[in-house]
């Protein structure tokens, strides 16, 4: 599989993300920060090769199509359906 612009340019920064986080355990030993920072490198190391072996998609093509218009009235909306609500922010009407 041919490795695309992205997928080289995500290798190239995994390889600077595995080189700082070295530097990190260097300067601060094996604590329970770094060492969650170098397992977080390990699995996107294993996601970004899984990635890799995935074949590559074509963009969805969107010709004509746009998003779906939803017509809102303008119309007022059924009091019922507030009636149980509270104001955000206000507290609430409901209070004792």
């Amino acid at each position: 599989m041919p490795i695309t612009s992205e997928m080289a340019a995500l290798q190239r920064a995994m390889c600077e993300l595995r080189q700082r986080v070295g530097e990190l355990r260097s300067r601060y030993g094996d604590v329970p920060p770094v060492r969650r920072l170098v397992n977080d490198v390990e699995r996107l190391d294993i996601d970004v090769a899984d990635l890799g072996e995935l074949p590559t998609a074509p963009a969805p093509r969107t010709e004509g199509k746009g998003p779906e218009i939803v017509q809102v009235p303008d119309t007022p909306y059924d009091p019922k359906l507030w009636h149980d609500a509270d104001d955000e922010g206000v507290g609430g009407y409901h209070r004792e």
